[in-house]
């Protein structure tokens, strides 16, 4: 039996080369930071610049953790992890309910949510810390989750996964005699889990990131977080940008890892959604 073989084409060959020269130009910026991580300072300021440490050195990561450096990533990590749990359960159980179940005022309540989607979130920031500081959260760490637990964005995303959920199955769970806790956890949750993946890295990434939020509301130095605490080294360290990437290279880290551990449910988050679509 003949198998068709895959024609190599010149239009196959250039998409080939500008997604090797793509991925080169946005992995380039974090080699750099990783490598000028272990460079010394003259190494890292040389002309022409040095493209890969021939004497590498531990001198600025040392510097850097001598420093309360693992106390602020430390707080970035526990903030993140917290709101990307806290997010991906809330909007689970409100994206089914909005796309399973039929009560009065289900359609403004959608239309709520995705009106507060297109609001800048700047907007809302002196509310927010009116708030934080009326219930005593004001630079705490929860000053900084709470207000991105019920993101709007989860919501929707979740309620279009909760859609495909057959009916069927719902109704059969309930003959069966399970109670809305056991559908939602034993039905309702794995067949969203590629939802909940790709929300994983968009709410961690969202809140790791989210140095705006994090300004407003931490101010004291054992509170803040690996963002605000490069941003403070860079500030009293200018000119020293072996330790800068050091830190922005430890704070990378993270990211990374999550991205590699939903990386499998967000791929299958997307392809579900173009498929949808």
């Amino acid at each position: 039996m003949e198998t068709k073989k895959s024609l190599i084409t010149p239009g196959t060959v250039l998409t080939n080369i500008v997604l090797a020269l793509l991925s080169v130009f946005f992995i380039f910026p974090l080699y750099w930071i990783i490598t000028g991580s272990f460079k010394d300072p003259i190494a890292v300021n040389a002309s022409p610049p040095v493209w890969f440490p021939t004497e590498p050195t531990l001198d600025n990561y040392v510097r850097l953790l001598s420093n309360p450096a693992m106390k602020w990533l430390w707080n970035s990590v526990l903030l993140s992890v917290v709101a990307m749990a806290l997010t991906c359960l809330t909007a689970a159980m409100a994206g089914y309910v909005l796309a399973k179940k039929r009560f009065v005022g289900q359609k403004v309540i959608f239309s709520i949510m995705i009106c507060a989607m297109a609001l800048p979130k700047q907007v809302i920031l002196v509310p927010l810390l009116k708030e934080m500081s009326a219930l005593g959260l004001h630079d705490t760490l929860w000053g900084v989750i709470l207000p991105t637990v019920g993101w709007p964005f989860g919501i929707f995303l979740m309620k279009q996964f909760s859609e495909t959920i057959p009916t069927e199955m719902l109704e059969a769970a309930r003959i069966d005699g399970a109670g809305e806790t056991r559908t939602f956890v034993d039905i309702v949750l794995p067949m969203v889990k590629p939802g909940l993946g790709a929300l994983a890295i968009f709410t961690f990434i969202n809140s790791w990131n989210d140095y705006f939020l994090q300004l407003i509301m931490l101010n004291s130095s054992r509170n803040l977080t690996i963002s605000l605490g490069i941003a403070k080294l860079q500030a009293e360290m200018s000119n020293d940008f072996g330790l800068i990437m050091a830190g922005a290279a430890l704070a990378a880290i993270p990211i990374i890892t999550v991205f590699l551990m939903f990386q499998k449910y967000f791929t299958q988050g997307i392809a579900m959604g173009a498929v949808k679509g």
